[in-house]
C-alpha cells in the first residue's frame, strides 16, 4: 500500500518557512487577503449571516478568545472557525483550484487563524500552516477525481476541506508527523457535505464549508491531546479516497510534494459566482467591450459549456432562467451572462441590483446553454455565440478564465476587488490598514488582524470583549 497519509504528514510536520519559495509565500498572502476581504463584506451583507450569528449566541459560543471577520466580539475557537469559513464562502467569491475543483482558502485560512489564537502563534507560523493546508486540499481533490466525486453528490470543498483544515491547525499547533496522521484519521470521521443545496439555493453550501474548517480544528485539537485517529485515513480500504470516489489516484496526493507547489495554481475569482461560468462571462464582457453590443440588439445567445459546467450552471434551463435567490443566481449561467451583457462587468452589488430586475429576466429568456460537442474536455473551454438583430453574429471560444495561473489578476485588479469589498465596511483608511497588515503578515499578530476588520472606533470594544 502506498503510504499516502504518512508521507503527507511528514511533509507537513517538517515544513519550514525557509523551505517555501518566496513566490509561494507571496501568493499565499494574496489569497489570504482575498478571503479576508470577502469575509468582512459577508459579515455585513450575506443573507445567511444574521441567522448564523444568532444560532452561535444561542449555543453560547460567544465570549471566547478568537475573532470573526468584521465582528467586534470574540468567540470560541470552534465557532470562530465555522463562522469565518461560512463567511468566506457566503458570497461565492472565494478562490478556486481548477483541477481539484475546490475553494481552498475558505476552509484553510479560518482553521489556521483560530488555531493560532489558541497558543498565540505568529503571523509567520500562520502563513506556513495555510500553505500546508492549500497543498493538502488541492492534492486530495485531484486524487479523488473531482468529476467522479461530484457525480456521487459530494461537495469537494467541504469533504477535502476537513483534512486541509486539520493539517493547517496541526501545523499551527506544532504537532509532529505521528500526531498529524492522527488528526487526519480523526478528520476522516468528519468529512461531509453534498451538492443538494443547488436544488433550492440553500445556505448549507456555506455552512458545510465553515463546518469543515471547524471539524479540522477539532481533529487537530483532539490529536494534540493524544486522541487516536484511524490509520491510513486517506488511502485505506475504507479511507477517504476509496470511500468517496470510484477510481481515485492516491499518487496524486503526494506527487512532487514540496517541489511542485499547488498553491500557485489557486485562482482568484473576479466575479462572485460559480467558477465554471467565468469563461463565458469573460468572453461576453470582451465581446461587449469590443463591439459595443447593446442588449436591445441581441436576438439570442448560445453558450456551449463543458459537461460539469453545464450540469452545475446550465440545467435545468427553466430553473436557471428564473433564479429566486442569490445562490440560484450564482449557479446560473443565464443570470451571470445577462448581467455581463447589461453592465459590461459583474460586481458583488450587481447581484442584488439585477436578481429581480425585469430587463434581466427578459434577457435571460434569450440565453441558452448546451453541452459542448468539442472532443476537448477542458474544464473551462467555452464558446459563446451572440446573434444580433442586424443579422450579424459574434462567436468566440475561450480556454481559460481570468484569475487562473497564466492569466492571473493584476495587482491593480486584486486591490480593486479587496477595496470594493472592504472599504464600505471599514472606510478608506481602515481598508488600507487592513491590506497592509495582511501583506506583511509575517510580522503581524492574528489578534491585530481581527481588530482591523472593524472600523477604528470599535478597536477598543473588540479588545475589551
Amino acid at each position: 500500500m502506498l503510504e499516502v497519509t504518512q508521507q503527507l504528514a511528514k511533509f507537513i510536520a517538517d515544513l519550514r518557512y525557509e523551505d517555501i519559495p518566496a513566490e509561494v509565500i507571496d501568493r499565499a498572502k494574496l489569497l489570504m487577503c482575498d478571503l479576508v476581504g470577502i469575509g468582512v463584506r459577508a459579515r455585513h451583507e450575506a443573507d445567511s449571516t444574521l441567522a448564523m450569528m444568532r444560532a452561535t449566541e444561542v449555543l453560547g459560543a460567544d465570549g471566547g478568545t478568537c475573532g470573526v471577520f468584521g465582528d467586534t466580539r470574540w468567540f470560541s475557537p470552534a465557532a470562530a472557525a465555522l463562522m469565518n469559513g461560512a463567511l468566506g464562502h457566503s458570497l461565492n467569491f472565494d478562490d478556486t483550484h481548477a483541477d481539484a475543483s475546490v475553494h481552498p482558502s475558505a476552509v484553510v485560512v479560518p482553521a489556521a487563524l483560530a488555531a493560532a489564537q489558541l497558543p498565540g502563534a505568529s503571523g509567520r507560523d500562520v502563513i506556513v500552516s495555510i500553505i500546508a493546508g492549500y497543498e493538502t486540499i488541492c492534492r486530495l481533490g485531484q486524487a479523488l477525481g473531482p468529476d467522479d466525486h461530484y457525480e456521487r453528490g459530494y461537495h469537494p470543498t467541504a469533504t477535502c476541506g476537513a483534512f486541509a483544515a486539520a493539517v493547517a491547525a496541526s501545523k499551527v499547533m506544532g504537532l509532529n508527523a505521528k500526531e498529524t496522521e492522527s488528526a487526519l484519521g480523526i478528520a476522516l470521521s468528519q468529512a461531509s457535505g453534498t451538492m443538494q443545496f443547488v436544488e433550492n439555493g440553500a445556505w448549507t453550501m456555506r455552512y458545510q464549508v465553515g463546518n469543515a474548517a471547524k471539524n479540522g480544528l477539532v481533529a487537530a485539537s483532539f490529536a494534540r491531546e493524544g486522541f487516536v485517529g484511524a490509520t491510513h485515513p486517506l488511502e485505506g480500504r475504507y479511507g477517504f479516497l476509496n470511500a468517496f470516489a470510484p477510481s481515485p489516484d492516491a499518487r496524486k496526493a503526494i506527487a512532487e510534494v514540496g517541489t511542485l507547489w499547488e498553491t500557485m495554481n489557486i485562482a482568484v475569482k473576479p466575479y462572485p459566482g460559480c467558477r465554471l461560468a467565468h469563461t463565458a462571462v469573460d468572453t461576453i464582457i470582451d465581446l461587449k467591450r469590443e463591439h459595443g453590443v447593446a442588449t436591445k440588439d441581441i436576438v439570442s445567445v448560445v453558450i456551449e459549456l463543458p459537461e460539469l459546467a453545464y450540469d452545475l450552471t446550465g440545467a435545468p434551463e427553466l430553473q436557471k432562467r428564473t433564479p429566486e435567490n442569490m445562490v440560484d443566481a450564482q449557479f446560473s449561467i443565464h443570470f451571470m451572462s445577462a448581467v455581463a451583457l447589461t453592465e459590461g462587468r459583474i460586481y458583488w452589488d450587481d447581484f442584488s441590483k439585477r436578481l429581480h430586475d425585469k430587463e434581466t429576466a427578459r434577457l435571460m429568456q434569450r440565453i441558452s446553454a448546451m453541452k459542448t460537442t468539442d472532443s476537448d474536455h477542458s474544464r473551462y473551454r467555452t464558446r459563446v455565440s451572440i446573434a444580433l438583430s442586424d443579422c450579424n453574429s459574434l462567436t468566440r471560444t475561450l480556454e481559460l478564465p481570468k484569475g487562473e495561473f497564466g492569466n492571473f489578476l493584476t495587482s491593480l485588479e486584486l486591490r480593486s476587488k479587496f477595496r470594493s469589498l472592504v472599504a464600505p465596511c471599514v472606510g478608506k483608511e481602515g481598508e488600507e490598514w487592513l491590506h497592509r497588515t495582511i501583506m506583511h503578515f509575517e510580522n503581524e499578530s492574528v489578534d491585530d488582524l481581527f481588530h482591523r476588520t472593524v472600523p477604528a472606533n470599535n478597536f477598543l470594544l473588540a479588545g475589551e470583549d
